[in-house]
């Protein structure tokens, strides 16, 4: 579960890197969206991101299976409760990381028809699916323009708050799951757990805020 946890940490990275070149237009006015159709073709392209796009689909599910069989574990221990629970350890996020966790699976299946699916197969999907697919020169080659992707999806009120919502989801369970995953391989000390925990919040935070942004920004007409 640690192990998963930590690719999926260094994917969502990355991944929030490239997605954070929409931004460029707020730098250059006149970009409109090149800079970031430029790397999101690079990165859709490149073999070792590639690859690393698949090994997440093989880290989410096994962080998916290994979060049930743990789930189950759990109710199995004690399949009476207690009648009273005076003292609940560890904050209510750690408490629910099976719920958060389910709701960012179905975020993540939204997104994924959104924008892997049209960029990776051709086409436009979801809401949209009635406009004409959206595409750009790039090398002399025709090229999915994710930009326009993003800037059709989140004209809609609707998808931007569910996309925020899942980004609320995500930050939960990042809170706990970043600082957990240290501690599955044993990293627990008092004089460096409290650094772990304030990285995991800096990163939290760091990563949801911009992801959280992209779909507001583009709604509200920051960019473009």
């Amino acid at each position: 579960m640690g192990l998963t946890g930590f690719f999926l940490i260094t994917f969502l990275i990355v991944h929030c890197t490239l997605n954070s070149m929409i931004f460029f237009d707020l730098y250059d006015p006149n970009d409109n969206g090149q800079t970031f159709n430029h790397w999101a073709h690079l990165f859709g392209t490149n073999f070792f991101i590639r690859a690393m796009e698949y090994g997440l689909f093989v880290g989410l599910l096994l962080h998916i299976v290994q979060g049930l069989i743990l789930w189950s574990q759990n109710k199995n221990a004690r399949p009476i409760k207690y009648k009273v629970s005076k003292y609940r350890e560890g904050k209510w996020y750690s408490r629910s990381m099976g719920l958060l966790g389910t709701l960012i699976l179905l975020f993540l299946i939204l997104h994924l028809y959104h924008f892997w699916t049209p960029s990776r197969f051709g086409g436009m999907a979801g809401i949209h699916k009635l406009q004409e697919t959206t595409l750009v020169d790039y090398n002399n080659q025709q090229v999915h323009d994710l930009y326009a992707e993003m800037k059709i999806v989140f004209q809609y009120p609707g998808a931007v708050i569910v996309y925020a919502l899942g980004v609320f989801a995500l930050a939960w369970h990042l809170l706990h799951g970043f600082q957990s995953a240290f501690q599955t391989f044993g990293i627990n000390h008092k004089k460096y757990t409290p650094l772990i925990k304030g990285l995991g919040v800096f990163y939290t935070v760091v990563i949801c805020t911009l992801f959280a942004l992209m779909p507001i920004a583009i709604y509200l007409k920051w960019i473009n």
